[in-house]
């Protein structure tokens, strides 16, 4: 188990924003690393770098300095065709606002990144309908977004993002716009997924979210602050 690479190796990971004349460093020589099959949770103040980490980790953000092995792949060196295909394979995103498109049905939702995979429709159609089952939406496949509640949003967005099982699941303030029955539904879920072996990283700034993981990561000043769990053995969550 230990010859096995981390999926996610951070070293020594810089990022530098231009604000007019001044900079500012939003990352700070950040290296960590995830092992496949960890859940685990991202936490700290608004400017922490918690996010800039997790849009690094996505590949929506290039760091200013330091490496990144995605699966044992150095990501610095793709251009931004291969880093599109790169998250088209391997990583789904799952983001606050559900981002769905709202003229299209939820199967139509989920079956966005398979279009951009080159699918056949048919195979899409049957891919995006598991999926949306796998979720517990297999009822609400002809629903428009502005027809389902926040949570089924969200449940869509899920299915979206492990339509193409990928290796890594990122989610950006899952439960950030939900009630919180809601957040508790939609938290048993990813846990059903950890538990089916995804690896998932969540930002979050609610400790009862981290709880959750099995691992919670703090940034302060664009730093890590803790790490609690580290390298901790690849088990479901409890709920």
């Amino acid at each position: 188990m230990n010859h096995v690479p981390p999926l996610i190796r951070l070293q020594s990971i810089t990022k530098v924003h231009a604000m007019g004349h001044v900079e500012v460093q939003a990352l700070r020589g950040v290296s960590l690393e995830v092992r496949r099959g960890e859940m685990v949770a991202i936490m700290g103040a608004s400017g922490s770098g918690k996010s800039t980490t997790l849009n690094v980790i996505g590949t929506l953000d290039r760091p200013s300095g330091g490496q990144y092995l995605l699966d044992g792949e150095p990501v610095g060196s793709l251009d931004e065709v291969e880093l599109a295909r790169l998250r088209n394979r391997k990583i789904g995103f799952v983001f606050q606002s559900f981002n769905l498109l709202s003229r299209s049905t939820a199967l139509q939702n989920v079956e966005v990144p398979m279009i951009y995979a080159g699918l056949r429709p048919a195979e899409r159609r049957a891919r995006a309908a598991r999926a949306l089952e796998r979720v517990g939406l297999a009822g609400r496949a002809g629903h428009l977004p502005n027809q389902l509640s926040g949570g089924q949003q969200q449940r869509v967005a899920i299915a979206r993002a492990i339509v193409n099982d990928p290796l890594l699941l990122l989610a950006d303030e899952p439960t950030g716009a939900l009630d919180s029955a809601t957040t508790r539904q939609i938290m048993d879920l990813f846990c059903e997924l950890h538990a089916e072996g995804m690896t998932l990283v969540m930002v979050t700034h609610d400790a009862a979210i981290a709880a959750y993981a099995d691992r919670v990561i703090t940034f302060r000043d664009g730093a890590i602050l803790s790490d609690t769990g580290v390298c901790a053995p690849a088990q479901g969550a409890a709920a």
